[in-house]
């Protein structure tokens, strides 16, 4: 397993559209591994194909305490969304800032398991918060587009700003 490198917002490559994948193959279920070894050392609970520049429609998430749940859903399809639900969210692409954002509270998603078997789950709460908020990623939406352009634009400044002191801090002698 490898951990991979998650892009940080402003970069356009998180506003690429995922395409679906074909098939299930060993590539892809090594992609699904090093996506979780990556979520996991973030540390976070949920990270899409996107985000470790890999435009493919998948997403892993565990939202257990212990990382004992986790799910990686391919091609997901949200059926049924009902309830609404307001909380705050971060985003690894976007680290250290936290936002409320609303989302449905409960969900019914269709998608592919990492063995390519069709399956439908219902998820309610953090879980169904965090696959709405991975699949908006694979269709090349963050979670700041829920923010008002004035709070995005700020966020936007902060990170490109941070981005060139560790770039400066990196200069080697």
């Amino acid at each position: 397993m490898a951990k991979l490198t998650i892009l940080e917002f402003p970069d356009p490559r998180l506003r690429t559209r995922a395409t679906p994948v074909g098939s299930v193959d060993g590539a892809l279920k090594s992609l699904i591994d090093d996506m979780f070894e990556t979520m996991y050392e973030a540390p976070g609970i949920g990270l899409a194909a996107t985000q470790v520049d890999a435009h493919k429609r998948l997403l892993v998430a565990d939202v257990s305490s212990d990382k004992t749940e986790p799910y990686a859903l391919i091609n997901p399809v949200i059926l049924q969304k009902d309830g609404v639900l307001v909380s705050e969210e971060g985003c690894l692409s976007v680290p250290g800032y936290y936002e409320e954002v609303e989302r449905a509270e409960h969900i019914r998603v269709r998608f592919l398991d990492r063995n390519g078997e069709e399956q439908e789950m219902d998820a309610e709460g953090l879980l169904a918060v965090c696959i709405q908020h991975e699949i908006d990623h694979l269709d090349g939406r963050l979670f700041v587009d829920y923010l008002s352009e004035a709070k995005r634009q700020r966020i936007r400044k902060r990170l490109v700003k941070d981005k060139r002191h560790k770039s400066a801090d990196a200069v080697t002698l």
